[in-house]
């Protein structure tokens, strides 16, 4: 899962969506797109029957967009994710509420995960249309807890957490300083909704739209896949470009969500079609999804690859950058940097192949085990 709330404005977007640990890959070459350029801010383009990309803007910085979807529904619509929740997407909803929906009503409101770019909406459609709200319960209640620490106090777990992880004094005043504003991004959620959980099947225009959920980027992020169409709106689970972030988050420290977001790479990959058209929430929609889940997968392999030959000396959290990051990392994204780097350390030390101590300064550090003591290890025939 991720941590809005200690990520300043400006860079929010970057920091909960997009991972530090690789730049735009080349494995887009090897994918099948729609359109050779992506449309304007507030188009709408109908990628099959009845399913309507629309592009609203960010206001942050590192992507400029989010993808988000209307489905016809009868005599309604259904919307799947809803923007950041500003004066801008607000208006640019209400051009689509008379242009593309023609003045009928929104039936359901489906958010993939909590994230404001996806979330921050969602109250304001549901309570305009009286519409529900379908969400996985993991990704509800971490919306809704989230949302009430805003304006609090950083909390002396996460003092602690980063203390530990090798942040400076310096970095926690600064994290204390930003933490709290995740609920300034999204307008109130409803306080009830209706939960999806993965295998449900929700009948939308009269067809089947499978729920799959993944985890890693977020608790239990929802996709939707109608076989019938051969389409699976993704949200962040898959993207053609780059690598969700995945990270470590104060609240759950001992997590592993790099096993969890390699397990559901493996998983979609053996659900979709390879010629699924894939509707990302950031880039444009594409086929080849077998071959982009299979570069994910590799991409978080190599990493922890070079991360456990890095730590045959102990080493900080906050000292691996240099293998996982190619970017520099400044006050603008440390606390996503050291997010991924506990990400994949944890992972490394739940295969056994990494252990943790506190050192005399009470920090972690980290130090991978010799492979003869790995679990599972066979030693190279001779």
């Amino acid at each position: 899962m991720t941590d809005p709330r200690t990520i300043p404005a400006k860079s929010r977007k970057t920091a909960h969506d997009e991972s530090l640990t690789t730049p735009r890959d080349n494995s887009s070459k090897l994918l099948s797109f729609i359109m050779d350029t992506p449309p304007d801010n507030g188009s709408v383009t109908e990628v099959a029957d009845g399913v309507f990309w629309l592009r609203f803007p960010l206001p942050m910085s590192g992507l400029n967009h989010i993808n988000l979807w209307a489905i016809k529904d009868g005599d309604g619509w259904v919307v799947v994710d809803t923007g950041v929740g500003n004066r801008d997407s607000k208006d640019i909803w209400a051009k689509h509420f008379s242009g593309l929906m023609g003045g009928r009503p929104v039936n359901r409101v489906i958010v993939t995960h909590l994230h404001p770019d996806h979330s921050g909406l969602a109250g304001w459609i549901t309570r305009k249309f009286q519409a529900p709200l379908l969400m996985t319960r993991g990704e509800y209640f971490l919306c809704r807890l989230m949302a009430a620490d805003t304006g609090q106090a950083a909390p002396r777990e996460g003092l602690r957490f980063y203390r530990k992880a090798g942040y400076t004094e310096q970095q926690l005043e600064l994290y204390k300083m930003r933490f709290g504003g995740f609920g300034k991004a999204i307008t109130p959620m409803p306080h009830s909704y209706d939960r999806i959980e993965d295998g449900d099947v929700i009948k939308i225009g009269g067809r089947d739209w499978r729920v799959i959920v993944g985890a890693g980027h977020s608790p239990e992020h929802a996709c939707l896949w109608c076989e019938e169409l051969s389409i699976v709106l993704s949200g962040d689970q898959i993207l053609p470009n780059i690598s969700s972030n995945v990270s470590v988050w104060p609240t759950e420290p001992e997590a592993n969500p790099l096993g969890d977001w390699i397990d559901s790479c493996v998983k979609l990959r053996g659900i979709l079609p390879e010629d699924t058209l894939c509707c990302p929430a950031h880039g444009i929609p594409f086929r080849g999804v077998h071959r982009r889940l299979s570069k994910l997968i590799d991409h978080h392999e190599k990493a922890l690859s070079r991360l456990y030959d890095y730590c045959r000396t102990p080493m900080l959290s906050t000292e691996v950058y240099p293998v996982l990051f190619r970017r520099a990392i400044n006050d603008g994204n440390r606390i996503m940097a050291v997010g991924e780097s506990i990400a994949h350390l944890n992972c490394l030390k739940e295969r056994g192949m990494i252990t943790r101590r506190l050192n005399d300064a009470g920090q972690f550090t980290y130090k991978s085990v010799p492979p003869h003591k790995i679990p599972g290890y066979k030693a190279p025939s001779e």
